[in-house]
């Protein structure tokens, strides 16, 4: 089965480890390299690459980093072109949306994401060692595919709308950045209605991702999401 660990989770910065039991794929950059390498000390002789889904400093802080420390670097053109500290060139890998890559025992296909950066996706992952699939998304308010056999998800589920409107009417935060954040995060709502639309036959287990801390309630979107989806949840 695929193992999943995480180091950090939210707007302050993320990093997750996924692992098949014979490699093991970074995901995300986002916090500093040093907490990064020892988080994962047990894992780093299997690691075979980072994914990166977009360059703000809570998903890429540390990718120019972790190249020096000999991990490749797996992100769009568009997001290599906004990280400017990566000085081993060869450590970048292009990755391009809809086109699907192998890298040790993973197969990968980059998918679209909608979010305020150059060139944001999100990564289906299967595991030929483990033979299970998992969907990696985040920072975004939409998800246009959908997916098929999927075991384990890792999503998004950043806010709610009634607890984003409750803090414009509070005065934690102005309307703008509740716009911002409707046209750049996934809400529960969204979440709810991604996991209907998709077949969950199969999967076993979701991890929440990236919760706001401020508009947010992680034992309400998980009571939510297992009630919605009936598969057991985890938030990160």
């Amino acid at each position: 089965m695929i193992d999943v660990k995480c180091l950090a989770s939210g707007s302050t910065g993320n990093s997750y480890a996924v692992d098949d039991g014979e490699s093991v794929l970074l995901l995300e950059a986002g916090i500093r390299s040093k907490k990064i390498m020892t988080g994962y000390l047990d894992l780093l002789p299997r690691v075979k690459g980072c994914l990166i889904t977009h360059e703000h400093q809570d998903h890429a802080r540390s990718a120019g980093k972790l190249a020096v420390q000999g991990i490749d670097l797996y992100a769009t053109e568009g997001t290599f072109g906004r990280i400017t500290d990566i000085d081993r060139p060869y450590r970048k890998h292009i990755v391009r949306i809809g086109e699907q890559f192998a890298l040790a025992s993973w197969i990968i296909l980059p998918f679209e994401t909608e979010h305020d950066a150059a060139e944001p996706c999100g990564y289906l992952l299967y595991s030929t060692a483990a033979r299970e699939k998992l969907l990696f998304a985040t920072d975004t308010y939409y998800i246009p595919n959908t997916f098929r056999s999927l075991n384990v998800i890792m999503v998004e589920c950043n806010y709610s709308q009634k607890l984003i409107s409750q803090s414009v009417a509070e005065g934690r935060i102005p309307e703008s950045m509740e716009r911002r954040i409707e046209r750049s995060h996934f809400s529960l709502e969204n979440v709810k209605d991604f996991f209907l639309a998709n077949d969950m036959s199969s999967v076993r287990h979701i991890y929440l991702i990236h919760v706001s801390r401020n508009n947010g309630d992680p034992k309400l979107f998980k009571r939510e999401i297992e009630r919605v989806s009936g598969v057991p949840v985890t938030v990160l």
